[in-house]
């Protein structure tokens, strides 16, 4: 029983009666499966009906096993906790562990610990995850897509063997700062400085929106060289002095994932934590197809864990004396939800495709990215419409799913940033930056 008190004061002499104070006592929120007991929550998760067009077919048999055992860990170990945690917008610490037997972390990378799955494993793997909650995820793309990465594609044979067998078991945790307050989409005209000193380099400036950056033992940070002028990366430990990092509060989305803004002031990193492989904003730029690609697969991973949501309780949920799945526009929402969950999934598939012949391109990732977010966007929102007031409550998953997909859709380049990327592709012009800006640098 909690209690809420009131205290109302009236000014001396205007004729009314003061009162103390009012205690008015509620109860503790009712058990869901009591409140509303013709449906069956999401911490009990629903059995997979999304595969409409056997998606298993073209897969191998290591990513079929690979997706059964994400499958299976997720629904076992984060379906009981996410409501909880999602409503105290804090992250399940106990749980890393179940993520490091996955072995999936370190994705492609052959060697120093790391798992070597095929590019399709890995995007599958990150599809079941978000299936159930988005926000681990992002968790697992900030560690293994991004971070892990950057030190095996771009760090020194020493940092490799020193932080990858660690990372890969998720005993160092990791974020990938990029992000700027003042520079999101412009994330090439980045404002912080790395200025080289004996034995090193002295960082300054603000990071925002890293996702890990809270907990994190280590954090890639990108930073402009005042010497070149280009950009370098770094690893900067948690215990730098000079580094500050505080949570991003107030988030609707993603709620589980950890986001915050990172302050280095005048941090000194020493050379042995400079990446040496990045020159400038070039390899920055090679990794963002990457994962623009797992974004996309993430958002589809939402959409079949609505799906499978919505059609648990159109069967268990009755209304005017049937099922909501027998009536006819319930029908048509979950057919069109359907029908856009095999369709991401085959043009994400075919992506996959190319880039491990070695044809894709820029322009393929940034279209699949942006209009896969933006198809699941309606899918989820469709969703929505099916559970009405239900697919307000984070127990029921619609709702969650719904406002984490807003944060999926912007993430690693919003709609309109990767729409421009496909575009400069197909057409040979660039149109970044407003026109009036373009043409007076020409002149």
């Amino acid at each position: 029983m909690t209690a809420v008190s009131l205290a109302i004061s009236k000014k001396p002499g205007d004729g009314s009666e003061h009162v103390e104070s009012c205690q008015i006592g509620l109860p503790a929120a009712m058990e869901i499966s009591v409140a509303f007991p013709q449906a069956t929550p999401a911490s009990t998760f629903p059995p997979m009906k999304f595969d409409y067009y056997l998606s298993d077919d073209l897969l191998n048999h290591k990513e079929k096993a690979l997706r059964k055992k994400v499958r299976e860990m997720m629904e076992k170990e984060v379906a009981p906790i996410m409501v909880e945690y999602c409503e105290k917008a804090e992250f399940p610490f106990h749980v890393i562990p179940k993520f490091a037997e996955l072995n999936i972390v370190g994705g492609t990378i052959e060697g120093y610990g790391c798992p070597g799955l095929s590019f399709t494993g890995l995007a599958i793997a990150l599809m079941e995850i978000a299936r159930v909650d988005a926000s681990f995820a992002s968790f697992m793309m900030a560690q293994s897509v991004l971070a892990l990465p950057s030190i095996a594609l771009y760090g020194s044979e020493e940092q490799k063997l020193k932080y990858l067998p660690s990372m890969a078991q998720l005993n160092t945790t990791s974020c990938w700062a990029l992000t700027e307050p003042n520079y999101g989409s412009d994330a090439s005209s980045l404002g912080m400085t790395a200025t080289k000193v004996d034995g090193g380099w002295i960082l300054d400036g603000q990071k925002r929106w890293a996702g890990n950056c809270t907990f994190a033992d280590v954090l890639i940070i990108f930073a402009r060289n005042t010497n070149t002028n280009k950009i370098n990366g770094f690893i900067v430990k948690k215990e730098a002095v000079g580094l500050k990092i505080t949570k991003i509060q107030n988030k609707i989305g993603v709620r589980i994932m950890q986001n915050g803004d990172i302050m280095l002031k005048k941090v000194f990193v020493p050379d042995e934590d400079w990446l040496p492989n990045v020159h400038s904003f070039h390899q920055v730029n090679q990794m963002l197809p990457i994962v623009r690609i797992m974004a996309a697969w993430v958002s589809i991973g939402i959409s079949t864990g609505v799906y499978d949501m919505c059609y648990r309780y159109m069967n268990e949920r009755k209304q005017f004396g049937a099922p909501l799945a027998a009536f006819q526009i319930s029908q048509e929402k979950l057919v069109r939800m359907l029908g856009n969950i095999q369709a991401m999934f085959l043009l994400a598939w075919r992506v996959c495709k190319l880039y491990e012949t070695g044809k894709m391109t820029p322009g393929h990732a940034s279209i699949a990215k942006a209009w896969i977010t933006r198809t699941a966007r309606k899918t989820v929102s469709l969703g929505r419409e099916l559970l009405g007031g239900n697919g307000l409550l984070t127990d029921f998953l619609v709702g969650k799913a719904f406002c984490d997909l807003e944060a999926i859709f912007t993430y690693d380049g919003t709609y309109e940033i990767n729409s421009l990327v496909t575009g400069r592709e197909i057409t040979g012009f660039e149109s970044f930056k407003p026109y009036l800006l373009s043409k007076a640098s020409r002149m």
